[in-house]
């Protein structure tokens, strides 16, 4: 058998590598991280997070871009509840800039109508 780390032969019934120390036993499927054992599937919403970053609220669009960004990795490592509570703020960070945005597009939107009403009675 030979050490998927370092290459050493080592006997076929031996449980460590003579030349490195690594465990050559298969892990027990409980030991095996979530994301190997079953297929979880956590919305990112990178897509919504860079378009309401793009076309609402800068501001609030860079956390929800960085939350989108950590769920695939937290997925793949294994922590399930670490993806979808970043799932959950990348949502919720991604409606906070959607709504930040229309807001400002309303208050601006009143304003400019209130100007062109102020130059029509003069």
């Amino acid at each position: 058998m030979f050490c998927t780390q370092c290459g050493a032969s080592n006997a076929d019934n031996a449980t460590v590598c003579v030349q490195c120390g690594r465990n050559l036993q298969p892990a027990p499927l409980a030991a095996r991280p979530a994301a190997m054992t079953s297929a979880v599937y956590v919305p990112n919403y990178l897509v919504f997070a860079i378009l309401t970053t793009v076309l609402c609220c800068l501001p609030a669009g860079i956390p929800a871009i960085v939350y989108a960004a950590q769920v695939n990795g937290k997925l793949q490592a294994g922590d399930i509840a670490g993806a979808q509570a970043a799932s959950k703020n990348a949502k919720m960070w991604c409606w906070i800039a959607l709504g930040a945005g229309l807001a400002v597009g309303i208050l601006y939107g009143l304003l400019i109508g209130a100007g062109v009403m102020s130059r029509m009675h003069r």
